[in-house]
């Protein structure tokens, strides 16, 4: 039988648990020139809209932080546009829970797809027609023009328990398309590289010994970081440190990250490989 999948049109965002959202607001302002859309208030948490190198962020405060102080600021998951109908057949083809439904968009279950929340929405937050923002997008230009020299989302890695089995279930659940395989030693992993839409999800499973293994045993499965593509990767390492950030080698060889005990938590990545096209 051929299960339903999920025909991704773009990433829409990715949405991550801070711990304070001013705190947060003023950092990724000061570092990277985010730009705010929207703020979104609920009973439970203070969420907003926040475009930070030309890809959308949601952020979610907790209202109280204590239930989350196991793992600490972390990636939810991610949203991707789509047709949410379709969505919803897919996620129950492959035996998905839906964790929060608000017609127009649903999230899934974690414990259900790889420890992602997947959401999934039928329209866009970007360029100057989005409905429901109070400020749009940017264009490309204001990205390309920050120190940073942001070209754009490369992509995103995701922990895994089980490289094989996760990179078949996304094939078949989000038609991912196999772009790589890839060694870590670094990190003492392995990887694998999905292409999802326009973007790479690089899957990655420790293999043994290493810095990987740690993040595995603290946070278990779930997406690690997000990547971006840079014009000049040292002008970006050099900007970076001049923030008084500290600076590491990034999942792929050749690539930065800011260390996450100087960075809300969450850690971002940078490289200067050319956006996938």
């Amino acid at each position: 039988m051929t299960l339903q999948g999920v025909r991704c049109r773009r990433v829409s965002h990715t949405n991550i648990v801070i711990e304070n959202f001013d705190e947060s607001i003023r950092f990724l302002e000061d570092v990277y020139g985010a730009w705010f859309m929207s703020d979104m208030p609920k009973e439970l948490w203070h969420a907003c809209l926040i475009e930070v190198g030309g890809l959308v962020i949601e952020l979610f405060e907790p209202k109280n932080f204590l239930l989350h102080g196991r793992v600490g600021a972390h990636y939810l998951g991610i949203e991707y546009e789509a047709d949410v109908i379709e969505a919803r057949a897919a996620a129950a083809d492959h035996g998905v829970g839906i964790l929060r439904d608000v017609e127009v968009a649903f999230h899934s279950d974690p414990r259900t797809s790889l420890g992602v929340d997947y959401e999934f929405y039928g329209h866009t937050f970007y360029g100057p027609t989005a409905t429901h923002i109070t400020n749009h997008t940017k264009p490309p230009e204001y990205w390309r023009d920050h120190p940073i020299g942001f070209r754009g989302l490369y992509g995103y890695t995701h922990l895994v328990a089980d490289l094989e089995a996760a990179s078949q279930f996304l094939q078949s659940f989000l038609h991912a398309k196999p772009a790589y395989e890839a060694a870590r030693e670094a990190l003492g992993a392995r990887a694998i590289g999905l292409r999802i839409a326009d973007d790479i999800c690089e899957l990655i499973s420790p293999v043994g010994e290493g810095a990987l293994l740690g993040n595995a045993l603290t946070s278990s499965q779930g997406i690690r970081s997000t990547i971006y593509s840079v014009v000049d990767i040292d002008r970006t390492r050099k900007y970076l440190e001049g923030k008084g950030l500290r600076v590491i080698d990034g999942t792929c060889p050749g690539d930065i990250a800011v260390d996450p005990r100087d960075h809300l938590g969450i850690m971002f990545e940078f490289t200067g490989r050319n956006p996938p096209e």
